[in-house]
């Protein structure tokens, strides 16, 4: 069938495939772009506006049959969303390679990206869209919930608030899109109250129906009065109202809202992508099509107005953040000068957690029975009993998340954590106590996989927040450790010039080979977190380098050698 049509994973404990690790490709490229889980499946776009699985429905249908009829000793090559080429390989080499929206240097802008995607050369892959390990908005959800916990902590430390959690507080923030869509469940997993802007109506309806919004207010003054109410009540709570960020911020604070908190999570990364003051969202696509550089410069007009909102409210003595959407870069692109008076979340609360190797690692049941994913977080619980915080999150997730596509579940686990867990779902498949297989992943979001001066690399100690061969040695290290699936991209969530980034996902098929594969890929993928913070100064880093064993040539003594 030509053309856009409905997309599902193919479920069960029999792949189509001539093998599993083939196969596993094949079902996360299609669940990516199930209605369930994609943002635009009729244009592949999976979500954060533009970001697609595939480049065309031909280069789709060329990538499932390509996958379909692929040996296990072959690698099939994708250029920004299509199929090149099929190259003899190994075993232990990834069944596919995967490389998006890389652009030479001076030519890394958005204007010249959209020449070469109207000319059907490219396409931009975000991130865990066109790597194919997009598992819906509980891909982000963990992620943002560790943020907020953060959050709570230094509130709780600077006696703003206490006990630990968001009880009691107000976060102001907008964006409801399929990484944005987390915020409210995670501030409310937070005990929190939290009121979200969307401008686009169906995004709001989206997610109400996939609980992760409590509900949808009639006005700006109605979802207000709800969430104050319910923060005085200490009563989670999360609020959605329909408008523009750009529009709405700015009015509650000259309102005097009493916000304690305040991000954003909008598709700023891309102009094209955020509504401008004065434009009707049913004319936002059309315009943005017509005349895109004036669309860009009122955008940008507009995200100025919003920052400018943000940095009053942190004037006002709330928290304010970046929550990576390069929303403060497009902001003094239109000329306001405090655009970076507020940090980035990396910075301000998750570095510390990079240090030690965590970051979000993710699997996906490919039998399609949520009982898989109910059985590996009991195997999580068994294996870290001492992590009350990831045994909270396993809880409050098998509780609350509703599954997109083929049931997956995320936590943060660290080096020396994910390979443990890693195997032990192998050998859960080999003992048959799982239906199928299992795909392990990760958001490119990680520990040491990249290079994003806005966001992941923000603020570091030694300077070295724009060095980009980060990610090209953990793509490569990743090639050389037997992942199934190895993908390096340009962009990602800030958007063209700045950003690179990799990505890994490793098949446990329940046998020794890929039992051999995981312990390799699960220990060195984190590892390159913990060198790259080593390498850049951070005492945290160097510890556990130190007490498990990481090599750091340059911490090594010339006559000791490797401890």
């Amino acid at each position: 069938m030509a053309g856009p049509r409905p997309v599902r994973a193919p479920r069960g404990n029999q792949p189509g495939a001539r093998g599993w690790q083939q196969e596993a490709a094949l079902r996360m490229l299609q669940n990516n772009l199930d209605p369930e889980v994609a943002e635009h499946p009729d244009k592949l776009v999976v979500y954060g506006g533009t970001g697609k699985a595939a480049r065309d429905w031909d280069s789709f249908d060329a990538m499932v049959r390509t996958l379909t009829t692929l040996g296990p000793d072959e690698t099939m090559l994708v250029q920004s969303g299509r199929p090149v080429g099929v190259m003899q390989t190994h075993e232990w080499a990834p069944r596919v390679l995967i490389a998006n929206s890389n652009l030479v240097g001076d030519w890394a802008t958005w204007e010249e990206f959209r020449r070469l995607e109207a000319l059907g050369l490219t396409m931009y892959g975000q991130m865990t869209a066109g790597s194919w390990i997009y598992i819906g908005t509980q891909g982000i959800l963990q992620g943002t919930y560790e943020t907020f916990a953060a959050v709570a902590a230094k509130l709780s430390r600077e006696n703003k608030h206490s006990g630990g959690t968001l009880a009691g507080t107000l976060t102001l923030t907008a964006g409801l899109g399929g990484m944005g869509g987390a915020q409210p469940l995670a501030v409310t997993m937070n005990d929190g109250v939290a009121l979200c802007v969307e401008c686009d109506p169906s995004r709001i309806e989206r997610r109400l129906e996939h609980g992760y919004l409590d509900v949808k207010a009639d006005s700006l003054e109605h979802a207000l009065r709800l969430a104050t109410e319910a923060r005085d009540a200490r009563r989670p709570l999360s609020v959605g109202v329909l408008g523009n960020a750009a529009e709405l911020v700015p009015r509650l604070l000259a309102e005097g809202a009493p916000i304690d908190i305040v991000t954003d999570q909008t598709s700023a990364h891309d102009p094209l992508a955020y509504l401008p003051l004065g434009v009707d969202f049913a004319d936002m696509a059309a315009y943005a099509a017509e005349k895109p550089a004036d669309f860009t410069a009122r955008a940008r007009e507009s995200m100025a107005r919003h920052v400018e909102a943000m940095v009053g409210f942190q004037d006002a003595g709330a928290e304010v953040f970046d929550y990576g959407n390069s929303i403060r870069g497009e902001a003094r692109l239109a000329g306001y000068a405090r655009a970076f008076d507020f940090p980035g979340f990396v910075p301000a609360y998750i570095r510390p957690l990079f240090s030690e190797g965590k970051g979000p690692f993710r699997w996906a049941a490919l039998s399609g029975d949520p009982k898989d994913i109910a059985a590996t977080d009991r195997a999580i619980l068994d294996l870290f009993p001492g992590n009350e915080s990831l045994a909270r999150w396993i809880r409050l997730a098998g509780e609350r998340v509703r599954f997109q596509g083929l049931p997956a579940r995320i936590c943060w686990l660290g080096y020396g954590e994910r390979d443990r867990a890693g195997e032990r779902f192998n050998d859960m498949v080999a003992s048959g106590e799982l239906a199928a297989p299992l795909v392990i992943g990760r958001d490119h979001l990680d520990c040491g996989s990249v290079a994003s001066p806005y966001r992941e690399t923000e603020a570091m100690r030694d300077g070295s927040d724009a060095i980009a061969d980060w990610p090209l040695l953990n793509a490569m290290v990743n090639v050389a450790s037997g992942a199934s699936w190895v993908s390096l991209h340009h962009g990602g969530g800030v958007g063209m010039g700045r950003s690179l980034h990799a990505g890994q996902v490793t098949v446990a098929d329940g046998t020794a080979l890929a039992g051999e594969k995981i312990r390799r890929v699960l220990t060195n993928d984190p590892g390159m977190g913990v060198i790259r913070h080593v390498d850049a100064g951070y005492e945290r880093a160097e510890e556990i380098a130190a007490e498990r064993g990481v090599r750091v040539p340059m911490r090594e003594n010339a006559e000791s050698g490797p401890a």
